[in-house]
């Protein structure tokens, strides 16, 4: 038998498909620019071959072979403009399912040619199933320990809170007063004569405030008016007439 002849096994060979793909790397050219036609006549060739040497053929060949022959004769005829798909279109199908499954292939190679663990890569020899076991140690003066009760017992300390005492003047004082006040002035008097002479300070600013809403109070009810030139200017109160 000639050297370069191609013996298929039938119980190891995956199928006609894998037989076009050997064929194919035959013509030493990227898969992509191989010659449909000459893998054609390759094939076909090989299955006369193995008639001629009374191997067993199976029919999946037989089908790829008649498979081939019909798309060599499209290749090589004129081609029907109605005919779909055209030859050139099923070459570039089987072109891509070669290329599909020669990266598979490879990709297979490669997967089975990494190293594997305990023929060509080894685990590490540290022993294995040693369990290391950690008790905490406090240690504590003890002030250490009087001033984490005292941050405890801060937080869980009742909280009170103490209003520091100020003299104010109430609305209800600010109403009496002004409202007396206004009974004895005829013209137009400003706000701060209606304070206590001797307001200072922060009681000072209560009267004030006190007086301003009493004014505005007044005001509401219709007993007094109020007269100011612009905003922010001094506020002048009199009794209505």
């Amino acid at each position: 038998m000639d050297a370069d002849t191609l013996t298929l096994d039938l119980d190891g060979w995956e199928g006609p498909l894998d037989l076009l793909l050997a064929l194919a790397r035959n013509q030493k050219v990227d898969l992509k620019a191989i010659s449909i036609l000459a893998l054609v006549e390759q094939y076909l060739a090989f299955l006369d071959q193995a008639r001629s040497l009374k191997l067993e053929v199976a029919a999946d060949y037989l089908v790829m072979a008649a498979w081939l022959a019909y798309l060599k004769s499209a290749l090589l005829l004129p081609r029907n403009p109605e005919e779909t798909p055209s030859p050139e279109d099923l070459a570039l199908r089987l072109q891509l399912r070669l290329e599909r499954l020669n990266a598979m292939r490879e990709a297979g190679a490669r997967l089975v040619a990494r190293d594997r663990l305990g023929r060509d890569v080894f685990p590490r020899g540290a022993p294995e199933g040693l369990k290391a076991v950690r008790h905490a140690r406090w240690e504590a003066e003890i002030y250490d320990i009087i001033a984490a009760y005292g941050r405890i017992s801060a937080r869980s300390r009742p909280v009170m809170h103490v209003v520091a005492h100020r003299d104010v003047m109430t609305l209800e004082e600010a109403l009496a007063r002004v409202s007396s006040l206004l009974e004895t002035t005829v013209t137009w008097a400003m706000i701060e004569k209606f304070l206590p002479a001797d307001a200072t300070g922060g009681y000072r600013k209560s009267a004030l405030a006190s007086s301003f809403v009493a004014a505005l109070e007044l005001a509401k009810q219709g007993k007094i008016d109020l007269r100011q030139a612009s905003p922010f200017a001094p506020l002048y109160l009199r009794a209505v007439s």
